[in-house]
């Protein structure tokens, strides 16, 4: 699962890639989980939990491009938001690399707004940082 789960990260966000070794370090921290059908794996989801730093949720749901439109990123979102609700907190965020359109409009038809752009050193595409309620 977390093989799958670096690939489909780094084909979404190919500005930031990442290690087995760094995924399996994130999955001590957060929630990682990855929807497959057919055994085929389509998308991805992440729960960070508040921090000093955050006190929102963040809630991330990624889908390759060739399963969009189809209902798996709400559904990655939702199995997301119900961990996220068990958290205890009242804002929820989630970020996208702003060159994916498609997941910019997901979050914003979903209730997101942009609150910040955040450049990591040496990258050229930010990636946008969107809150809501959790309701």
């Amino acid at each position: 699962m977390l093989e799958d789960w670096r690939h489909i990260h780094n084909v979404i966000i190919p500005t930031a890639p990442l290690s087995l070794e760094d995924v399996r370090e994130r999955s001590g921290r957060y929630l990682l989980d990855v929807a497959y059908v057919d055994d085929e794996p389509v998308g991805c989801m992440t729960v960070r939990p508040p921090s000093t730093d955050t006190p929102a949720v963040t809630v991330i749901a990624r889908v390759l491009p060739e399963h969009r439109r189809r209902g798996f990123g709400r559904r990655l979102f939702e199995h997301g938001l119900v961990a996220a609700r068990r958290l205890g907190s009242d804002t929820v965020e989630t970020i996208v690399l702003a060159s994916n359109v498609d997941g910019l409009r997901f979050a914003e038809a979903c209730g997101f707004a942009e609150v910040a752009r955040d450049l990591l050193p040496g990258d050229t595409i930010p990636f946008v940082t969107l809150r809501a309620p959790l309701e």
